[in-house]
This record gives C-alpha cells, structure tokens and sequence, in this order.
C-alpha cells in the first residue's frame, strides 16, 4: 500500500518541483551515502554496531519519469505497493515516486497535492471538498504546512507554487481556527478561553511567519516588526498581501 509512505520511521525525502534529472538522481544517491557515512562514524565513536539494514530509505519525488530513466535507474513496481512507486536495486536503499502515476484515492492525496498541473489541482480540490472535521484533511495539511515549511527555503518558487499556497494557506488557518472552537466548547473552567485565544494568535504568528519565510529566504528586523499588525487582520485579507505584495510593500503598509 502506498499509504505505508507515512509510516517509514527512518527515512529521507527529495521533492523536485520539475521531472527529474538523471543527474539529481546521482546527486540525492550521493547525499544517502554520504549521511550512511556520517551514521557510521556516529556509531564508531559509540562503539556501536552499524548494520546495513538501518540506512535510511531514499525517496525521490517527482511530477513524471520516463520509461527510460527508470529503467536506467533499475526501477522496479512492487505489487505491495501500486502504480507509480519504483524501487532500485536493494543494495541502493532508494525508490522514485512519480507522482502523477499514483492512483487517485485518499492514500496518496498529501503526495498528489506535490504534483504539477492538473494532477496537483485535482487534488487540491479533494481536499477542499473533505468536511472540515476529516481526519484525513487535518492530517494532510499538516503534513503539507510542515513540508512546505521545510522546504521553503531551499528552493526558488514559480507561479505554480504561488498558486498552491494560496489555495492552502486559508484551508489550514481554517483548519487551526476550527480546532481551537472545538477546544474553546470543550473548557469550561476558567481562564480556558483565555488561553485558546492566546493558541490562536500564536498559530496565525506561525502562519504568517512561514508565508514571510516562503517569500523572502528568511525573517529580518522589518519583517518581523510588521508581523503583529498583519496577524490583526483576518486572514483572507493578509494571505493574498503576504503572497503578492513585495517586501518593500509590506514593509511600507504595515510599519508602524
């Protein structure tokens, strides 16, 4: 099941925006035993054994994949596993996932959504039409925040990842908005609706936080004096200003 993608406890990710390369294939291999490496010399020094079977797996992610280049990376499907997941020789600890050969079910929502095109638009929309209290929406954008977030400073954004996370960002403030009206009729002692507020706040700081990260590479001394006023506004009206206003623009709307 592909759904067993969530549940590897030691593993490594590489997200390419575009196909992949055959020399980003080298290089991700590369990274995998350079930090196979760094684990053995981690274990050297606690004079710990290191076996083979506790390296990592690698997973690349990828919008498409010829027939070509898999075959050259020796990628094979697993029937555990369904369409679209292709696993290199055993020794190389490494599968590619292509994303838009994944089958279109709930399992594979979260990786879809890291498509392109109509592929990552179709599963936007799956998404936007789980009920709010969906288990597998709340999951999904928070694995898509943390990975975006992780992520945001590593890579330059086009339209495209524009789009997307301005179709995301109002469905997790919402899904952060409904999570603390659940938790504000759950208390009923004192000071309890005090403190949901407060957890409020500190999540659209987070949001905005993150948005300003995704834009600009990092978090200097006029952003982040401008960030109390934008989290003053409801958050249909700062997402689309944090999202296509320049820094300068910002910088110059909200300083106080």
């Amino acid at each position: 099941m592909i759904s067993k993608l969530l549940t590897v406890m030691l593993c490594l990710f590489s997200e390419k925006s575009n196909a992949v390369t055959d020399k980003q294939i080298r290089s991700c291999i590369s990274k995998l035993i350079t930090f196979e490496e760094e684990l053995g010399r981690d274990a050297l020094r606690e004079q710990k054994k290191f076996p083979d079977t506790t390296l990592p797996m690698l997973w690349i992610l990828t919008p498409t994949a010829s027939k070509a280049k898999l075959s050259r990376f020796g990628g094979r499907l697993d029937d555990n596993w369904g369409n679209g997941v292709y696993f290199s020789p055993e020794i190389y600890h490494t599968a590619i996932v292509v994303i838009h050969q994944l089958p279109e079910n709930l399992d594979t929502l979260w990786l879809r959504i890291l498509g392109k095109g109509g592929c990552q638009k179709k599963a936007i929309d799956e998404l936007e039409s789980l009920t709010p209290d969906n288990p597998i929406r709340k999951t999904t954008l928070s694995l898509l925040y943390n990975f975006q977030k992780n992520l945001s400073a590593l890579q330059e954004k086009d339209s495209g990842d524009q789009e997307v996370i301005m179709r995301l960002a109002p469905l997790y403030q919402q899904d952060r908005e409904l999570a603390f009206r659940e938790g504000k009729q759950e208390g009923k002692q004192e000071g309890k609706q005090e403190g949901k507020q407060e957890g409020k706040q500190e999540e659209r700081r987070k949001l905005v936080e993150n948005l300003l990260i995704n834009r600009f590479g990092s978090l200097d001394k006029p952003l982040t004096a401008i960030i109390e006023p934008i989290i003053a506004l409801p958050s249909e009206e700062f997402i689309p200003l944090l999202l296509n206003l320049s820094k300068e623009e910002l910088i110059s709307r909200f300083q106080q």
